[in-house]
């Protein structure tokens, strides 16, 4: 493994909840919890075993306290609330839950390495990295109590980004055995989450419903009892700087710069919008040591409360003001990077935004001319017309389950069944490539889109990326509706199931006139996903969906509605498309007047932004 410096923390706690005394100054507040901000160098490692009671911990069976960690797992990731300050929620991601979770994961690590190899293993390695959130700190010190409980070495990354995490896992000399990322995304700054690695990839939801119930046991149990005082073994280690330089290294052998191969983005001139995320070291670490200029970039230092905007590609904001700098500065390119940098959106010569379904014919464009013929997964909510622009150029699309890991998951499916895949990309921006171990980074894909800019500019083109995809037809409306379901949240997510089942019952009873339930190639609706044909699914199904195409006599089919139970939230996600104007609205009264009120469901769900909607064809 490589070098490192190491220290020894203490952690003593007894499950006081961080506090915000107001948004402007936060402050966490905690009893005896021992963090300095600069560890020392250098400090006598203190080995620690597993505890001797963990069977006892199984034994313990405690429903509401069990189910406030099981309602933590949000698909493949975890997810809470770790700051007071957010209306309406309560503090969830508690110090002793993180800690009872981390521990589960090493546990399920070194399980699994034991069953790979088929013997006892030692000097199990996990890597801790975090974005800038306030509550990452104290978080940290509780995921590393857990896992040196679970009788793992823990190194701490520090800053770093979420693929940046699982490439400590296989770059050397890192190369650890697991990884774990602390972050909730694009989500407000009271949030925060974890996401897990292995030298195969992300988990899956199955594997973190796994470890999550096993957490819930260990943390009933020990509700009482979280007075803790470790002296843990903690490396810190610099692997970002290792990571950037693979980037770089990329970047050189593929354009190949005939004058200048070591600075080959020299004469670009590039702005990056960090959103005071974790993504600033791709401008000084990586462009900057390129070449290119980067005068203009916007949000680079890294601020856990987010103060200029969401940093999130999606975000109407951060692509305006990227815009806006784009243009001020004559820029061949913008990148807007969410917190984590797992995702992208970027903004063109002219100022044109390219997120959503741009990017992802973007990106599609660059790799169906490296691989002629392959097959690209997408989430299910993508236009019509992205699906004729990837056809066109003679790949084939497979619309699979909304979220990043299902449309992963289903390319690394139809890679070992034989059918080359080599791009998998959802709506949202998380974008994998086969080249690139299937792992969603954001970074990785602003690499991809740089070269082919070089390369057009050498070519003699000043057209810039933009051009690619400029026959790229829009939908005329595209719209996400919410609808809230109201119940406890323990029975939420069953009272959502039900609503979207019943839809599926209408569709395909023909209650909805020229709405039918979408399919695509060989794949059918089932079980509330798009599955393949021999009824494999690509994992198991984290959330119920249905897509409809939708047809009158006037348009013929003009569009489709999307209905899925929303893994984040207590809802239902409601996304449209239209290629004719007025069409979204003429939906939205069908799905509220001859399906929502018909079947009587307006007294169990909030409603009200569908009928704002249906009436007015506002969105609010």
């Amino acid at each position: 493994m490589a070098s490192t410096s190491t220290s020894s923390i203490s952690l003593q706690t007894n499950a006081q909840k961080p506090c915000l005394p107001s948004k402007s100054a936060p402050k966490l507040s905690h009893t005896n919890l021992s963090f300095p901000c600069s560890l020392p160098l250098s400090t006598k490692f203190v080995c620690v075993k597993p505890s001797s009671t963990a069977k006892y911990y199984n034994e313990v069976v405690v429903d509401e306290e069990m189910d406030r960690i099981r309602r933590l797992q949000n698909g493949s990731d975890v997810r809470g609330v770790a700051l007071e300050g957010e209306k309406g929620r309560t503090v969830s991601l508690t110090l002793p839950a993180v800690e009872a979770i981390a521990e589960s994961f090493g546990e399920w690590v070194i399980n699994g390495l034991e069953k790979e190899r088929g013997h006892p293993v030692e000097n199990v390695g996990v890597s801790l990295g975090r974005d800038p959130r306030i509550s990452g700190a104290s978080l940290s010190v509780a995921v590393f109590s857990g896992l040196a409980r679970a009788g793992c070495l823990v190194f701490d990354m520090g800053l770093a980004t979420t693929p940046a995490c699982f490439m400590s896992t296989i770059l050397p000399p890192f190369a650890y055995d697991a990884s774990i990322m602390m972050t909730a995304s694009h989500l407000p700054y009271t949030r925060n989450g974890l996401k897990f690695f292995t030298k195969k990839g992300g988990l899956s939801s199955p594997d973190v419903e796994d470890i999550c119930d096993k957490a819930a046991r260990k943390y009933a149990n020990r509700l009482t009892k979280v007075s803790i005082l470790l002296n843990i073994p903690l490396s810190r280690v610099d692997f970002m700087s290792t990571y950037a330089k693979h980037l770089r290294d990329i970047i050189k052998e593929r354009v190949n710069h005939p004058l200048h191969y070591e600075t080959p983005l020299q004469g670009f001139q590039i702005i990056v919008n960090a959103g005071n995320g974790s993504g600033g070291f791709f401008t000084w670490d990586v462009l900057d040591k390129l070449g290119a200029d980067t005068f203009g970039s916007l949000h680079l230092k890294p601020d856990g409360m987010f103060p200029n905007h969401i940093p999130n590609p999606e975000d109407k904001t951060a692509m305006a003001v990227t815009r806006a700098a784009v243009l001020e500065n004559s820029a061949d390119l913008g990148v807007v990077f969410d917190t984590d940098v797992d995702r992208s959106g970027v903004v063109d010569n002219k100022g044109n935004p390219v997120n959503g379904d741009k990017l992802i014919a973007l990106i599609s464009a660059i790799v169906l001319r490296e691989h002629p013929g392959t097959t690209i997964v997408t989430d299910a909510r993508t236009s019509m017309a992205l699906t004729r622009f990837i056809t066109n150029r003679g790949g084939h699309h497979c619309l699979y389950r909304v979220g990043y890991r299902n449309v992963i998951d289903k390319g690394v499916q139809l890679n070992k069944e034989g059918i080359e895949t080599h791009l998998m990309m959802e709506t949202s921006g998380h974008g994998a490539l086969k080249e690139n171990h299937f792992l969603d980074d954001g970074a990785y894909m602003v690499v991809k889109i740089i070269i082919e800019m070089v390369r057009m500019k050498l070519a003699g083109s000043d057209e810039g990326v933009g051009d690619i995809i400029k026959d790229l037809e829009e939908p005329a409306e595209s719209i996400e509706l919410r609808i809230n379901v109201v119940s406890e949240p323990r029975y939420a997510k069953e009272k959502a199931i039900e609503a979207i089942e019943t839809f599926r019952e209408y569709v395909e009873e023909g209650r909805l006139e020229g709405w039918e339930l979408d399919s695509c190639g060989d794949c059918w609706v089932s079980e509330g996903c798009l599955v393949d044909s021999n009824d494999t699914t690509a994992a198991a199904v984290d959330a119920h969906m249905y897509r409809a195409k939708v047809s009158d006599e006037e348009h013929g089919q003009h569009g489709w509605v999307h209905i899925r139970q929303s893994i984040h939230n207590p809802n239902i996600a409601v996304n449209m498309q239209s290629s004719v104007p007025g069409c979204c609205q003429t939906m939205t009264r069908v799905l509220l007047d001859k399906f929502i009120i018909a079947n009587g469901m307006d007294k169990s769900l909030d409603i009200s932004q569908i009928e704002k909607y249906a009436k007015s064809g506002i969105v609010g």
